[in-house]
């Protein structure tokens, strides 16, 4: 497992993975950018860069995260959630067939690995609120406003 650390507006974020693909994205609020990146975190490197400036709305880069099946399902569900749109937690959980499993999709999300590719961020609560997020409410509150249509003041 290869590993890189570059800065964001966010922090440092950390990727890792291999040849298989991307499995680790995180953010830290401390770190060193790496000096030599390795080959197989290139694409994806490049790829979140374009992302903070404002350039891409979607990633393509080969993804590998690993986690349960049930992760799984609720990581690939979020995939669906458009560009600059949110979802709640309720809704996600209607959308992957059991209503009553909020707590457990709630719980998936905030063990996804994928910071920002899988865009665990674009869930809220059914009030709009924003709710739990692993990476601090402040950054969360950053990625909506940053991929908001309309770059308004602050939404929230």
């Amino acid at each position: 497992m290869e590993t890189a650390f570059i800065p964001s507006p966010l922090g440092i974020t950390k990727i890792e993975g291999d040849e298989n693909g991307i499995a680790v994205i995180s953010v830290l609020s401390e770190g060193t950018a790496t000096k030599k990146v390795p080959v197989v975190l290139q694409e994806a490197i490049t790829q979140l860069q374009e992302y903070f400036e404002g350039k891409r709305t979607e990633f393509t880069f080969k993804l590998n995260p690993q986690g349960t099946e049930f992760q799984q399902k609720v990581w690939q569900e979020l995939l669906n959630i458009p560009f600059g749109k949110t979802m709640s937690y309720l809704d996600l959980s209607k959308k992957l067939g059991d209503v009553k499993a909020i707590r457990a999709v709630a719980s998936a999300n905030g063990k996804n690995p994928l910071w920002i590719v899988v865009p665990c961020h674009r869930v809220i609560g059914s009030d709009g609120s924003l709710t739990g997020y692993a990476g601090g409410l402040w950054r969360k509150k950053w990625l909506l406003e940053h991929e908001s249509p309309s770059q308004q003041q602050s939404l929230f």
